[in-house]
């Protein structure tokens, strides 16, 4: 390995274990923003003990993705002093817009969210929980602006090798931002419903029958039902903004090596870039011409389309795109199902609590399947732009830093570590936090709280 592949698998990491706690709280902030909402609206106690308790997981989940992305920006300069030196103009200030932005009122309301509860005016708490919820939108807002740009930029021009800014509303609403942002916030929303779902499942598994965590796994269920379909329309559009404008990353996802019509949708193969052919494929006739083309015989791109004359290729790496695109579909698909289903049996059934104990047992693993699916269309998404950084402007081999390769392994093996160890930690103090909210240990007295909705009093 050398230090361009180590650095990539290194970088890679970093952004694997960060993304999964931005993917959390995005979307946890504005369902924690509903079930206060909930409350002030009806006084069921259901509604502030759900809050408590899915507080505390977007306070953990919070914390780790800060932590994880400090660690993961200095790598811009350790690892990708080119990236700045060639793009810094662009995206210097949009990362700092992301600091101004959001970050700053999320930092600022976060405190009163946590620990304003029984200290401050019921409106100025909820107003907060809006703003922090407002705020990690904003930061997605920002950050997918760059990463979106990188893959279609615009709205600038190179003057010795260094991009300058000519067009910022051009920068900012370049091509693929509007999909890539709709398909990330999505992402968050199935994320957090699944959690909730399989987290909320497990607690009435383990005996909690109280209405809070019915009201949780009705909440978590019905998000990912509608949610799913609407990521899935979501995705094909984004497909076809890719299309347009990254034709090979198209061809690697299908495993698709000559530019012809017809192209089967293949389920299953093993792609042999070598040979440049595929082994024991699965496939549906036409079907991938069909989702690109909307037609049967429509013409899709092909990989030999990007081999160059003199034996290089212009096209990423087939088979991590190629299967990671398949996870992404399959979990995707997984995830309809089953929360149809539940809300199919739920409706019949007359409430979550007559839903059949296996579907509760698939709900628990199932409550981590918005990261398998999300860093699955990551990695589809990022190695799919390989070999380029920045989009026909600056490619990966240009910008890495000249750090000796057993350097870079040695940090990378740390980073490794520790990454499992916290993942692991993380994981297990969600179900430790579950176990406590199913003995009824983590609800603080609600005669504790302040500014209390008029039906909220009335009712107790």
């Amino acid at each position: 390995m050398d230090t361009l592949l180590l650095s990539r698998i290194q970088f890679g990491a970093n952004i694997s274990f960060h993304i999964l706690f931005p993917t959390i709280t995005i979307a946890l902030g504005w369902v924690l923003l509903f079930f206060k909402l909930r409350w002030q609206a009806t006084g069921a106690a259901k509604w502030m003990d759900a809050y408590r308790f899915w507080v505390k997981v977007f306070a953990l989940s919070f914390a780790m993705g800060v932590v994880s992305g400090i660690t993961m920006s200095f790598q811009f300069g350790t690892n990708w002093p080119g990236f700045m030196e060639s793009v810094g103009n662009i995206a210097g200030p949009l990362l700092a817009y992301e600091v101004m932005t959001a970050f700053f009122l999320e930092a600022v309301f976060l405190g009163i969210m946590l620990f304003g509860m029984s200290r401050v005016p019921s409106w100025l708490h909820t107003l907060s929980t809006f703003l922090v919820a407002f705020g990690t939108t904003m930061s997605a807002f920002w950050i997918l602006v760059l990463n979106s740009w990188m893959h279609t930029p615009a709205g600038f021009e190179m003057r010795d090798g260094v991009a300058f800014a000519t067009d910022w509303w051009a920068i900012i609403f370049n091509p693929s931002m509007p999909y890539r942002l709709v398909h990330m916030l999505l992402a968050s929303g199935l994320t957090v419903a699944f959690l909730i779902a399989g987290l909320s499942a497990f607690r009435l598994l383990i005996g909690d029958r109280s209405d809070a965590v019915r009201a949780t796994l009705r909440t978590g269920l019905v998000m990912g039902a509608l949610l799913i379909p609407v990521q899935i329309v979501a995705g094909d559009f984004h497909g076809l903004n890719t299309l347009e404008h990254q034709p090979q990353k198209v061809a690697a996802m299908e495993g698709n090596w000559e530019t012809r019509g017809n192209v089967p949708l293949l389920l299953f193969a093993l792609p042999d870039e070598e040979a440049r052919e595929n082994r024991f494929e699965i496939g549906i006739p036409n079907g991938a011409s069909l989702i690109l083309k909307h037609k049967a015989d429509g013409v899709v791109p092909g990989l030999n389309d990007f081999v160059a004359e003199d034996g290089s290729v212009t096209h990423p790496p087939v088979a991590p795109v190629f299967f990671s695109f398949r996870i992404m579909v399959g979990t995707g698909m997984a995830m309809l199902l089953l929360s149809w289903a539940a809300v199919a049996l739920m409706w019949r059934r007359g409430g979550v609590q007559h839903l059949p104990k296996p579907l509760l047992l698939a709900l628990v693993p199932m409550a981590f399947s918005g990261w398998v699916a999300t860093l699955a269309g990551w990695y589809t998404t990022e190695i799919g732009r390989q070999p380029w950084l920045v989009q026909g402007v600056l490619t990966t081999e240009q910008a890495v830093a000249a750090v000796p390769a057993p350097m870079v392994l040695t940090t990378l093996i740390a980073y490794l570590a520790i990454y499992a160890l916290l993942l692991f930690a993380y994981v297990s103090v969600l179900f430790y936090l579950a176990r406590k909210a199913a003995r009824g240990e983590d609800i603080a007295p609600r005669t504790a709280l302040s500014g209390q909705a008029p039906v909220a009093v009335a009712a107790e």
